[in-house]
């Protein structure tokens, strides 16, 4: 184990993770349901099977050991994440990619660290009674500022910003409406850290298989994936039949009669990748191209993760606040980057950079932590 290399695992996932939603913009008059869920096959069916396969020990084998109850809890806290991720993408079409991932990340951050050792009975033992657990229940607290901070600064933003402004920059700002998202999305994502925390059973059976302990947890993701996609699957089908969309996964020619061709995105039921002007042709090689590309970015945030987790030892809980901090962290640098902060104050701007460096602190915090537990400061 090496909680430092752990470390930058997590860093590379949240990178992935910050940086997903960025292909989505070449993206070009296609609704929001078909581009999520041709994003989310590749993600969550296509990926998880092709490097679990790639560098894990008989997989096929593997999953068929693991006990039903495990499979079923590992699914199901899939498919709960998968109503976080499915409104994770309308978050961040009303409040943009840097304050829609702080607001919606921190409740995800809390719960997702927190839950999985209290369950188990381990939040005593693990974290108020061992020096490096107080070092990681601090770097929770320091995260946890670091995320309200981010958030204030896009809360200064959108009160310095005209609506013009507002719309150039992210189309559909809706503050109030992106917050009550935001809310049950980072509380339902954070059951993605439950399905990993009972997929550890599928992890001590892929590595009795002869699998390297850092690929052992990539059979898991199968299984916790498979459930995310089952929820996004339902919905975008949902989606394509009451808006007649279902056409556009084979044709290059808008219906005349589709309802996208003058409609703005609302809730999930329009496209935030729409952008229609020449109602003539639709790009349907680069749809599928940059569609395939953000999910094969979301994917890589699990792959590192779980390559992260295997490296934390008893506290590998904590891998929950290291992965979320680096998402917040890479996600506002690129909404740095689109000029999403266009028009903002440099008291605002200050504001998020002071976020941020809180950010790398309570990486640096929990980081230290997991290292002292490691080489047995913390006994």
């Amino acid at each position: 184990m090496n909680p430092l290399l752990g470390v930058l695992y997590h860093w590379l996932g949240g990178l992935a993770s910050g940086s997903f939603y960025v292909p989505f913009r070449g993206v070009k008059r296609w609704s929001w349901e078909t581009s999520w869920i041709v994003a989310g096959v590749f993600s969550w069916l296509i990926a998880p099977w092709f490097f679990a396969t790639l560098n894990a020990k008989d997989v096929v084998g593997t999953l068929s050991e693991v006990p039903h109850d495990v499979l079923f809890h590992c699914y199901i806290f899939g498919a709960m994440w998968g109503l976080g991720g499915l409104t994770f993408g309308l978050t961040m079409r009303y409040l943009g990619m840097s304050l829609g991932m702080a607001v919606a990340l921190g409740y995800c951050t809390v719960f997702g660290t927190l839950i999985p050792p209290i369950y188990k009975g381990e939040f005593a033992t693990k974290l108020l009674n061992t020096p490096n657990g107080k070092w990681i229940l601090a770097g929770l607290a320091v995260c946890v500022i670091g995320i309200v901070v981010t958030a204030l600064a896009g809360k200064a933003k959108e009160g310095e910003m005209t609506a013009e402004q507002k719309r150039e920059t992210v189309k559909e700002f809706d503050f109030k409406k992106g917050l009550l998202v935001a809310t049950f999305s980072g509380i339902m994502s954070a059951c993605f850290s439950f399905g990993l925390s009972a997929g550890d059973k599928i992890g001590e059976i892929s590595k009795a298989h002869g699998t390297d302990p850092i690929w052992t947890g990539l059979p898991a993701l199968i299984v916790v994936l498979l459930g995310g996609f089952t929820t996004n699957f339902i919905w975008c089908m949902i989606l394509n039949v009451k808006n007649k969309t279902g056409y556009q996964y084979f044709s290059a020619t808008p219906g005349a009669q589709s309802p996208l061709a003058n409609l703005s995105i609302s809730a999930g039921e329009g496209s935030s990748f729409d952008g229609r002007k020449d109602p003539t042709s639709v790009p349907l090689v680069g749809n599928y191209c940059f569609s395939a590309l953000a999910g094969v970015l979301w994917y890589f945030q699990f792959f590192f993760y779980s390559m992260g987790e295997t490296q934390m030892g008893a506290y590998k809980f904590s891998s929950w606040t290291l992965h979320m901090a680096s998402i917040i962290i890479f996600s506002s640098i690129w909404g740095l980057a689109l000029k999403e902060w266009k028009g903002a104050s440099a008291k605002s701007k200050g504001l998020l950079y002071l976020g941020l460096l809180i950010l790398v602190l309570s990486t640096i915090i929990v980081g230290y932590g997991n290292y002292i537990g490691d080489s047995g400061g913390g006994h």
